[in-house]
């Protein structure tokens, strides 16, 4: 007894932890999924990284016209015969020096590259945005496809549950009829064999689910895809009023709102500027420089001098006529230690400014052939815009026609299904009453479920053209 309580409540307790789980897992709209694709996707994650180089290459640009400054410093020792700065003479010593220095230079006149490559760098971050704007819609019209799958899979698990009750309540009544001798045993069989193909379409219906919620959350790079679900949300199939809309009215509304033709019209503007860059180096250079160095020394000094009292004259000459010896008084150095080092840079500081005026005559050839490689980049980009708007133009009337088709599939398959259920129905009445075998109501049935899920792809099938084409449109892909 006390087992049998035991084990009840812990059936109740796991079914309420069971309710609690499903209670917590967070059901996600279109909308959701999209803004969370945004923030998380890493393609977009990486054209933002495009980007931020982008506005890093702007500030290089920005950089060519400020003037560049280098401090530098040096300490030496130098060891052995040197000479000796107060006498002049080679001594073994050791000797150390300091010296500071600060060069700045200036661009005046380039060719006008460094105006070039600031208009560039402002083209290179607007085509960065464009790219930018461009992957985030790639991935919401991959999310919203995902999105839609998954809504095409749970009714399709719905529909195929419902044929397995129907099935196991019908495989009931074909051994009540068997027991009852107005069915053979065959037909039995056939049901069983029926019930058990039934099993394996809800299994393949429910992988189908999960693969299709796996693929949605790595789009969203959400890790828990076993936790993951979306709402319930209820897509009616209605004409879209830009179904109202002609094909060449799209194409010309999609030229205005869309970044691709933006983005391969900015990408000509940087060749263009390529090219200027590079005739810029058929023109001189002009630079400014300045320089400034100042230096010190450790070595002894001469502070002062006396007479020599060892050797006080020396001749130095005779006088012209008399011969008289013409001599100087000799006096001895007082040697005392260095200067002090912040007078010496004082007193050793110098300054060198000018300009330097460079002529390009002859380099072999790099010049001109990085004008040409320019040119020829610029020809592609001329190129790449006219396929990139034929493209667009394509993809409209392409998303119009696909469009306009999965709206009369899913008419066609309305009608289809209408009929599969009629006789369907009617192939279930002449079973019960032993008028058809089980292999032939199988048959009808399995064209009823493929009439069932036809009228379901084809409703998300156009749910999804239609929004590709208000997409082109201008129209958000989560507005309903």
């Amino acid at each position: 007894m006390k087992k049998k309580i035991v084990s009840r409540a812990f059936f109740i307790f796991v079914f309420f932890v069971s309710i609690v789980a499903n209670a917590q897992i967070r059901r996600w709209t279109l909308q959701e999924c999209v803004e969370y694709a945004l923030q998380n996707n890493i393609s977009i994650k990486q054209s933002d990284l495009d980007n931020q180089i982008s506005e890093i290459d702007k500030k290089d640009a920005f950089g060519n016209f400020l003037p560049s400054i280098n401090g530098s410093a040096s300490h030496s020792w130098n060891i052995g015969l040197n000479q000796n700065i107060t006498t002049g003479l080679l001594e073994n010593q050791t000797v150390q020096f300091t010296s500071v220095g600060l060069n700045a230079g200036i661009d005046i006149y380039k060719g006008l590259q460094n105006v070039n490559r600031l208009k560039r760098s402002r083209l290179s971050m607007i085509a960065s945005q464009y790219q930018l704007t461009k992957m985030k819609d790639d991935v919401s019209l991959n999310v919203a496809n995902a999105f839609l799958q998954i809504l095409f899979n749970k009714e399709n698990l719905k529909v195929q549950k419902e044929q397995l009750k129907n099935n196991e309540k019908q495989i009931e009544r074909t051994t009540e009829l068997v027991n009852a001798g107005s069915l053979p045993r065959g037909d039995l069989l056939d049901m069983k064999a029926t019930v058990a193909s039934s099993q394996q379409a809800v299994i393949i219906a429910e992988n189908t689910l999960l693969i299709s919620k796996l693929s949605l959350t790595q789009l969203l790079q959400f890790e828990d895809f076993q936790n993951f679900d979306i709402a319930d949300n209820d897509y009616e199939v209605k004409e879209s009023e830009t179904m109202l809309q002609t094909p060449y009215q799209i194409f010309e509304k999609a030229k205005e709102t869309r970044v691709e033709l933006k983005l391969a019209k900015a990408n000509l503007d940087i060749a263009e500027k390529d090219v200027a860059i590079s005739r810029g180096a058929y023109q001189p250079t002009l630079q400014g420089f300045y320089s400034f160095s100042s230096r010190a020394a450790y070595s002894d000094r001469v502070v002062g001098a006396v007479e020599n009292t060892t050797n006080p004259t020396s001749p130095i000459g005779f006088v012209q006529g008399t011969n008289q010896v013409v001599v100087q008084q000799n006096y001895s150095p007082v040697l005392g230690g260095p200067a002090p080092i912040f007078d010496q840079f004082s007193d050793n500081k110098g300054h060198s400014f000018g300009v330097q005026l460079s002529i390009p005559i002859l380099n072999g050839f790099s010049a001109r052939n990085n004008v040409e490689r320019s040119k020829v980049a610029l020809e592609r980009s001329k190129i790449a815009f006219s396929q990139q708007e034929l493209d667009l133009e394509r993809n409209v009337y392409t998303a119009f026609t696909d469009a306009k088709g999965a709206l009369k599939s899913y008419e066609s398959a309305l009608v289809a299904v209408e009929a599969r259920t009629e006789a369907y129905n009617y192939a279930k009445e002449k079973f019960d009453v032993g008028l058809m075998n089980a292999f032939d109501l199988n048959q009808a049935q399995t064209l009823f479920v493929n009439a069932q899920s036809e009228v379901l792809r084809t409703k998300f099938d156009y749910i999804f053209r239609v929004k590709v084409l208000e997409f082109y449109f201008g129209i958000p892909i989560t507005q309903k």
